[in-house]
């Protein structure tokens, strides 16, 4: 075979691998955010310091309500509070000072090592909505949830570049019994993607399940060694802590699995109507819970978090991206960092109905505030529509897009030679061009210089016309049809599948369905 023909031969090989690469699916995983930004404060020293005395005077005074729990009536008394029925007094310092033998920062490690994530410090990691019944898309409209919605939302989680984990329970699916459907839900987590993920807290016995079969998917060693779960254990805001929720906080503590503590806060219902007053009570709640699980395990990882919203006085419905609870959200960080804790709170939050104009103003709004409160750890940040109650298709896309511009914020301002750019400002300022578009400082950078969108149009007015005069939503249902589209199963140890899939088929068998 001549030269000639053999290097064809070798170029036409090249090429087709070159045009296998250029057809296969690629996508990324921006690593977690850390900031090189300052944080926002709103509060002084002496403002800190009379909200954490009230904090403690309410605690020691009033007390909180560990209800239906006699476990942790029993934990409290033995640690020094006065227990008073099911009322528990802690002494002034007491919890702060359990407290301080939580970790500032931790590790949650995910079952492909390069998607592990950092907790805490100057830190943000993202995370999808959690808990709606419904889900809306373009095509179905507004509709209860179901386990193929569900598998669908880790799967456009998975293919999200700026999403750094899988979350939680991303819709509620409804078609599967309640005493089972967090079997099916963390197995499509664990299976589905290689993102981090949370674990369940609806019963303990739930969250006892989810420990087991994280010891399926990474080893009961590594499990009790390591952090491989966050949890999300809410509370019953004012001031009272339920048994199911600290029933299934105690299982992860007792694991060394992480829990969020966090306060539901709508303001004027669940808290007073002004910042100060609801910022003292989120830090009784906070101290409260954070001592308690260092009562069940010290060190246990845990987060400080912080879900607010406001009351519309007229209608009482929860309002989102207002004044108020970006107010009580920087201060609340401020607070939580005071603690020595990663903090939680912020969010894609919005009362549309609609992927409109609404939604897109206030959860612009939230979004922003979370990253300048330092918040570490941001749940709902993409898909959430509705106040809560949807978890929409289109708006999971809308937001996992803008996510990106959070990453490119927090980056801050490049002071480095690059940055300073002045061998293309002598170059254009000396006449030798009239722009900057064909300097070699502008070709070097310009791959990476700005932010882009894999979402938002930017085409000329009869470019975009020609090309259907699509809106923003419509954009949106596309791309979420190229993302389930292109999406591919991660790889995953096959007899560890076979584990986990046994596990919850011998699982539901051992009980019969619930849907209460």
């Amino acid at each position: 075979m001549s030269d000639v023909v053999e290097g064809r031969r070798s170029r036409g090989g090249g090429g087709a691998a070159r045009r296998a690469e250029r057809s296969a699916v690629h996508f990324e995983t921006a690593r977690y955010i850390s900031r090189n930004i300052p944080n926002f404060e709103v509060l002084n020293e002496e403002a800190l310091q009379v909200i954490e005395h009230n904090a403690e005077t309410i605690l020691e005074e009033i007390g909180v309500n560990f209800v239906e729990n006699p476990g942790a009536l029993a934990r409290w008394k033995e640690a020094g509070a006065d227990v008073k029925g099911e009322r528990v007094h802690i002494p002034r310092g007491l919890a702060r000072k359990l407290a301080a033998t939580a970790p500032k920062t931790f590790t949650q490690y995910a079952r492909n090592p390069e998607r592990n994530v950092e907790i805490g410090g100057r830190n943000l990691v993202l995370a999808p909505v959690y808990g709606p019944p419904f889900v809306r898309d373009a095509d179905g409209g507004r509709r209860y949830a179901t386990i193929e919605d569900f598998q669908n939302f880790v799967k456009l989680g998975y293919m999200s570049k700026w999403l750094h984990h899988s979350g939680g329970t991303v819709c509620e699916p409804t078609d599967v019994p309640v005493n089972k459907r967090h079997l099916d839900m963390l197995l499509a987590h664990m299976t589905l993607s290689d993102k981090p993920f949370m674990g369940s807290v609806t019963a303990p016995e739930r969250a006892a399940d989810s420990v087991a079969m994280a010891k399926i998917l990474f080893g009961d060693d590594f499990v009790e060694q390591n952090t491989v779960m966050v949890s999300l254990v809410n509370i019953n805001s004012p001031m009272t802590f339920d048994g199911i929720m600290m029933g299934a906080l105690e299982e992860y503590a007792a694991h060394n699995q992480a829990a969020i503590v966090s306060p539901f806060i709508v303001g004027g219902a669940m808290s007073p109507v002004t910042v100060a007053g609801t910022l003292t009570q989120v830090l009784v709640e906070l101290l409260a819970g954070i001592s308690y699980s260092q009562l069940i395990r010290k060190g246990a990882p845990v987060i400080g978090g912080a879900f607010v919203t406001s009351t519309d006085m007229a209608s009482g419905a929860p309002t989102f991206g207002t004044p108020e609870a970006s107010l009580v959200t920087y201060g609340a960080g401020q607070l939580v960092r005071r603690l020595g804790i990663p903090y939680r709170s912020a969010g894609a939050f919005c009362g549309s109905k609609l992927p409109d104009a609404q939604a897109a103003y206030e959860s612009a709004n939230s979004l922003n505030m979370g990253l300048l409160s330092g918040v570490n750890f941001m749940l709902h940040a993409c898909g959430w529509l509705e106040g809560g109650l949807v978890s929409s298709y289109e708006k999971f896309v809308m937001d996992a897009d803008q996510l990106g511009v959070l990453h490119k914020i927090a980056e801050g301002i490049d002071m480095s030679e690059n940055g300073l750019a002045m061998e293309a400002l002598r170059y254009v300022g000396s006449g030798q061009a009239s722009h900057y578009l064909g300097t070699d400082h502008t070709q070097a950078n310009f791959k990476t210089a700005f932010w882009r969108t894999e979402l938002l149009d930017y085409k000329p007015f009869e470019a975009w016309e020609l090309d259907g005069s699509r809106d923003t939503m419509a954009l949106a249902s596309a791309r979420v049809k190229k993302l389930l589209g292109d999406y591919q199963k991660p790889t995953l140890d096959p007899a560890k599948e076979e584990a986990l899939n046994d596990y919850v088929a011998k699982k539901k068998a051992s009980m019969p369905d619930a849907f209460m």
